[in-house]
């Protein structure tokens, strides 16, 4: 329970980051854009902190970090920085919540 519930926060933070990232940005329904980006980065720390798995905690967060976002960069194709900020948080994540070596 305890991973599910740093899950919901990081997730949280994660989501506001991204967002906060993007408020500069123009886009044609910036509204939908922005809830899009929270709910994804929500969801990368939601799942981490439900997964238990063999792994180190960082290569955990780093493989649904960019497993989920691969969706949102295929639909805008922006791969780059879509990649780039769900593998870094998703690493980030992974590592805070479930340790940086092998259990």
């Amino acid at each position: 329970m305890q991973n599910i519930l740093w899950g919901i926060i990081s997730g949280v933070v994660f989501g506001a980051v991204s967002v906060g990232m993007m408020l500069p940005m123009s886009f044609p329904d910036k509204k939908a854009a922005l809830l899009g980006a929270f709910v994804s980065r929500f969801g990368i720390g939601l799942v981490i902190g439900c997964v238990k798995m063999p792994w180190p905690g960082w290569a955990l967060g780093l493989l649904f970090g960019l497993l989920l976002s691969l969706p949102d960069a295929i639909i805008t194709k922006a791969y780059a920085p879509i990649l780039i900020v769900g593998g870094l948080g998703g690493l980030f994540i992974g590592g805070l919540i479930h340790g940086w070596v092998f259990h």
